[in-house]
């Protein structure tokens, strides 16, 4: 019997990777993940061209949406705080096989992704230097940010936390130059506007509606928080004020510079028929050097984001690997702790290799069409955990308790589905290869685990956290 297989038929975790981080470190790494820079200048322009100045609106609507996930994630997380995430609330709560299906969607939506932000910092870096574009920058990135990413988490909470610094001041430059310059007024939010043949065109409530999965995605991260949980100190305590703290950051950072641009364009109608309406604001408001020198920072905040989702994805890899997903060797290899660093490493170099790969061989599009239902499916998922959160005889949290439950899953659930459907009538690809995803999963898991269950996903209890002087914070 394996030493990793013994860790986990004790019934409890055991605490292998180093419990170092204080709240304001986890949620330095957590903040990386969501990359607010990259949200404003790569998501936020569709929403914004779409609606023009009620693109604020939008997005406001959207962190008010945001808040259920939050609640969710937050109570979720202080009641079951394993670094698996999501997986590990499912297959508890909604039960074992759908449990290794939002896994499956994860790790893969999770490696898609590397890929995909990767391979934007060729588009933001080659504004200084030309031959800085293609492919292979993005394939470089990821390399040499898996390297980062293999190091103890402590260190990557304060590499990130310097990279995650710079992209902010990028959107405070953004945010001081449009409220310096004000060409309209807060009314502007109410004006749902996009370019047309002749002009400005009034756009209904609908588009609106129909933006808001984009809005929520600008803001896709803040939940990353749990991956890290058994690196954090008095987690049961704090992991949920860090998750909702970095959900309002988060909003804040993305909205407030979003306004500025809304009211300090030159011209309305100049901005929305920008293919890139952040660059032309910049363009016409700080010149050619300080867009230069403000893209750099987006190609830095997308490199801190790399290393964000691999120390991210690395861990789920890591506690499948612990919970003996995958034949016997394979789970040692994955499930092993660098002695020095504390961390994944195994796990860490593989999904950054999946990730090159993933970056060298497949078209950017598919990537995007591939990922396009991923949140909106796992939110329903988490959801539908939340529900199942205060059933007799379930464990409780030992630290945040959502208000007025069950309402706000109940909502979540609805808004989901209703999400769901929408990207099933527009793009129904992308809701079909999410779905797939799962499913492939479920096979699996009855393919292979389920015939092995007595001594396979016996998912043990979250590790006890022995708290050395008080309270950590």
């Amino acid at each position: 019997m394996s030493e990793l297989h013994q860790a986990v038929s004790a019934g409890r975790y055991e605490q292998e990777l180093a419990r170092s981080l204080s709240m304001r470190e986890n949620i330095l790494i957590t903040l990386s993940s969501v990359t607010p820079a990259s949200s404003v200048f790569i998501i936020v322009p569709a929403i914004l061209l779409g609606v023009g100045g009620a693109s604020v609106l939008t997005l406001g609507l959207a962190a008010l949406a945001a808040v259920l996930v939050g609640i969710c994630y937050a109570e979720l997380s202080a009641t079951y705080p394993v670094t698996g995430g999501e997986y590990t609330w499912a297959a508890r709560l909604l039960g074992r096989p759908l449990g290794f299906g939002t896994f499956m969607l994860t790790m893969v939506n999770g490696i898609l992704i590397i890929a995909v932000i990767a391979l934007g910092t060729g588009d933001y870096l080659s504004a200084a230097w030309s031959a800085l574009d293609g492919v292979w920058v993005g394939a470089v990135v990821i390399v040499a940010t898996t390297v980062v990413a293999a190091l103890d988490i402590r260190t990557n909470a304060w590499v990130t936390g310097v990279f995650l610094a710079t992209e902010l001041l990028a959107l405070v430059v953004l945010t001081v130059l449009g409220f310096l310059h004000p060409e309209r007024g807060p009314g502007a939010f109410l004006s749902a506007q996009t370019a047309g043949d002749h002009g400005l065109q009034t756009v209904g409530v609908a588009a609106i509606i129909a933006l808001l999965p984009v809005a929520l995605f600008a803001f896709n991260g803040y939940g990353a928080a749990v991956y890290y949980v058994e690196e954090t100190k008095d987690a049961n305590r704090t992991i949920g004020r860090v998750i909702l703290v970095s959900l309002v950051v988060t909003a804040l950072v993305e909205i407030v510079p979003l306004a500025a641009v809304v009211i300090g364009a030159p011209s309305m109608e100049a901005l929305l028929g920008s293919d890139a309406p952040m660059n032309y604001f910049l363009l016409e408001r700080g010149g050619s050097a300080l867009n230069t020198a403000v893209s750099v920072g987006i190609a830095l905040a997308i490199v801190n984001a790399v290393i964000a989702v691999i120390i991210q994805i690395a861990r789920l890899v890591y506690a499948s690997a612990r919970d003996r997903s995958w034949p016997g060797p394979v789970d040692d290899v994955l499930g092993r702790i660098h002695p020095r660093f504390r961390s994944p490493v195994n796990a860490t170099f593989l999904v950054g290799a999946l990730s090159t790969l993933t970056a060298v061989v497949i078209p950017l599009s598919w990537l995007i069409t591939a990922t396009g239902a991923s949140v909106a499916l796992v939110y329903l998922v988490v959801g539908a955990c939340a529900l199942r959160l205060r059933r007799p005889g379930a464990a409780s949290s030992r630290g945040y308790r959502m208000p007025l439950w069950p309402l706000p899953p109940v909502l979540l659930v609805a808004g989901m589905v209703y999400v769901c459907v929408e990207v099933g009538r527009d793009a129904p690809s992308q809701l079909v290869i999410g779905l797939v995803t799962v499913a492939v999963g479920v096979a699996y898991y009855f393919g292979f685990i389920h015939p092995r269950r007595g001594d396979r996903w016996t998912l043990p209890d979250p590790v006890e956290e022995e708290i050395e002087g008080g309270a950590a914070s």
